[in-house]
C-alpha cells in the first residue's frame, strides 16, 4: 500500500505556489493541484506589499519580481482645480530592504513561483480538481478528476485549501464562509492610457465613486480599477464605455488604448468560521475576501501559506509537537479578520452614496490628507499597517519573552526587522536561527552543545555582536517565516532550552 502524501496543496494561485515552495524547501512529500488548465494570464492581483518581498526573498525570487515590477512612492490624487501630491511609503519603513509597494501583475508574480518550483522539480498538475475528501483514520481520502474525465485516489496527511473564494476543500471539511456581497459592480482592465504620469498611482475622487490608474508595466503600462456609475446599463465592458466613465471622472483629458484585458465584478467581504477543521487548512481567499482596498488580498494569502507551511513540514516530519498546527489559526485568523475591517471602511468610505461621507470623500479628505500625513507618527503607523510589517504574533502560544525581555528592540512574536541591513538574509532559508548579541565571549560554542543535540540540523547560531537590533546582550530565536519565537536579555539560557524543548523535540540517533 503507497504512504500518503503529508501534504495535498489545492489550489495553484499565488498562496499554493508559495505553499508548495515552502513545502519543498524541507523536502516535505506534496502534490498541488488545480482544476484551471493554466496559470493567471490577466493580472488581477497588482500590488506586492513590502512584507511579502521579505517572507519571498528566502526562496531566491524577490529580486526577480522586484526587476519585473514597477516599484511606487507617490500617489498623485486629482481634483478639479489642483494635484495633490502624497507619498504611498516614505517614512516608518527604515527596516526593511523593500520600502515600497511593488506593482506587478498576478500572472508575473505566479510565473515567477511556477518557474521556482519548476527549477525544484514541482511540476503543478493543472486541469485536476478535488471532487470529494473523506477523513479516513490519520490522513484523508481525496477523490480527484482530471480534465480527461480520469479519477484518481490519493491519502494524504493533511489538506490545504488554497482554492479560492469558491474553495472545495472549506465546503468539503464544512468550514461556513460569513459575511455579504457589495450592492456595486466595478471596472476593471489593463491598457494604455495618454496623459497620466508614469511611476505614480492616480486616484480621481468623486461624488459617484472614484477611479484609480495603477502603474503596471506587464502586460500593459497601467491598471485601471472604477466604479460602475448608478444607472448606467449592465452591459459588457468596452473600451468605449470605460473611455465615456474616465471622461466624466476625470479632470485632466485622457486618453485610454489597446486594452489588453477588460471586466466587470462584484466584491464580498467574507471570512471562514474557521482556518482548521482537523487535518484540513484554509489559505489565502479560501479563509477570507475582501475588497481591494490598501492591495491586501493576495500578500495575506502568500503570508498565511508561509505561516502554515513551515509549521506542516516539521510536524509531517515528526520534529514538532502536533500543538504547533493549533498556532495557525491562532496567529493568522486575527489578521484576516483585521483585513476585511479595514477593506471594509475603506471601501465604504470610498463608494458610499450617503451625502456626508461623499463631502468627506470629495472635499475633505483631500484637504485634509496632506495635513494629517505631515505628523510622521500617524503616517508611520498607517505605512506599516499597510505595508503589512506591522504585522504580529505576540499572543500566540509559539512567542515567548524569557524572564528578562528587553526593554527595547523586538519582542517575542515581532518580525525580524532588517537592521542592520543584511540581518534578514543570514537568517533565512529553512530551520530556526538563534541570535546572540553582546560580546562574543558570553556566547562560546560549549554552552549551547547541549540544546543543539539532535536538533543540529534545524538550529543555526548566528553572533552577532554589536550589530544587532538589541542594545545589550540578547538571545533571539527566528521561527522558520522570519517571526520572533523566544526573545529574552542576558546569558542565561534555561529559558530558550524550555522553549526548545516544547516546540522542537531532540532526535536521537
Amino acid at each position: 500500500m503507497t504512504a500518503p502524501l503529508d501534504v495535498l496543496v489545492v489550489g495553484a494561485g499565488p498562496t499554493g505556489l508559495a505553499l508548495a515552495a515552502q513545502l519543498r524547501s524541507y523536502g516535505t512529500t506534496f502534490r498541488i493541484l488545480d482544476r484551471s488548465l493554466d496559470r493567471a494570464r490577466e493580472s488581477r492581483a497588482l500590488a506586492i506589499q513590502p512584507r511579502t518581498l521579505e517572507a519571498l526573498a528566502g526562496f531566491g525570487v524577490t529580486d526577480e519580481l522586484v526587476a519585473r515590477g514597477n516599484p511606487a512612492m507617490q500617489l498623485r490624487m486629482h481634483l478639479p482645480r489642483r494635484v495633490v501630491q502624497l507619498p504611498l511609503f516614505d517614512i516608518g519603513l527604515a527596516d526593511t530592504a523593500y520600502p515600497f509597494v511593488l506593482f506587478l501583475s498576478q500572472a508575473e508574480t505566479e510565473s515567477i513561483l511556477t518557474g521556482h518550483l519548476a527549477a525544484q522539480d514541482v511540476v503543478v498538475e493543472r486541469g485536476t480538481e478535488l471532487v470529494r475528501l473523506e477523513r479516513s483514520g490519520s490522513s484523508v481520502t481525496c477523490r480527484l478528476r482530471r480534465g480527461d474525465g480520469t479519477e484518481e485516489t490519493v491519502d494524504a496527511r493533511f489538506v490545504v485549501g488554497c482554492d479560492g473564494a469558491h474553495s472545495t476543500v472549506r465546503t468539503q471539511a464544512g468550514i461556513g464562509f460569513e459575511g455579504y456581497a457589495y450592492p456595486q459592480t466595478f471596472l476593471l482592465a489593463d491598457l494604455e492610457v495618454d496623459g497620466l504620469e508614469p511611476g505614480a498611482v492616480h486616484t480621481y475622487m468623486t461624488g459617484s465613486g472614484m477611479l484609480f490608474f495603477f502603474p503596471l508595466g506587464s502586460p500593459a503600462t497601467w491598471r485601471m480599477l472604477a466604479m460602475r456609475p448608478p444607472g448606467a446599463p449592465d452591459t459588457e465592458v468596452r473600451l468605449g464605455f470605460l473611455q465615456k466613465i474616465t471622461n466624466e471622472y476625470a479632470s485632466n483629458r485622457l486618453v485610454l488604448r489597446d486594452p489588453v484585458w477588460m471586466t466587470d465584478f462584484r466584491l464580498h467581504n467574507r471570512g471562514a468560521a474557521h482556518y482548521r477543521s482537523g487535518p484540513c487548512f484554509l489559505a489565502g481567499d479560501a479563509a477570507h475576501i475582501h475588497s481591494p482596498a490598501g492591495a491586501q488580498g493576495m500578500n495575506t494569502g502568500i503570508q498565511d501559506a508561509l505561516n502554515l507551511g513551515w509549521k506542516l513540514a516539521l510536524v509531517c516530519q515528526g520534529r514538532a509537537p502536533a500543538e504547533l498546527l493549533e498556532t495557525y489559526e491562532s496567529e493568522r485568523a486575527p489578521v484576516g479578520r483585521s483585513v476585511l475591517r479595514f477593506t471594509d471602511r475603506a471601501f465604504t468610505i470610498g463608494t458610499s452614496s450617503n451625502p456626508l461621507i461623499r463631502l468627506a470623500r470629495t472635499r475633505l479628505a483631500p484637504r485634509l490628507a496632506p495635513l494629517a500625513l505631515r505628523a510622521s507618527g500617524p503616517r508611520g503607523r498607517v505605512f506599516r499597517t499597510v505595508s503589512e510589517l506591522g504585522i504580529h504574533y505576540r499572543r500566540s502560544p509559539a512567542s515567548t519573552a524569557g524572564s528578562r525581555p528587553p526593554r527595547k528592540g523586538p519582542q517575542a512574536g515581532d518580525r525580524l526587522p532588517d537592521l542592520p541591513r543584511g540581518l534578514q538574509a543570514r537568517s533565512a532559508g529553512p530551520g530556526w536561527h538563534l541570535l546572540l548579541s553582546g560580546p562574543p565571549a558570553l556566547w562560546p560554542d560549549e554552552r549551547f552543545a547541549p540544546l543543539l543535540r539532535g536538533r543540529d540540523d534545524l538550529i543555526g547560531i548566528h553572533r552577532l555582536g554589536g550589530e544587532s537590533p538589541w542594545l545589550d546582550a540578547v538571545q533571539a530565536l527566528v521561527r522558520p517565516d522570519g517571526y520572533l519565537g523566544y526573545v529574552a536579555h542576558g546569558a542565561q539560557l534555561e529559558g530558550l532550552r524550555a522553549y526548545v524543548e516544547r516546540w522542537l523535540p531532540a532526535q536521537h540517533a
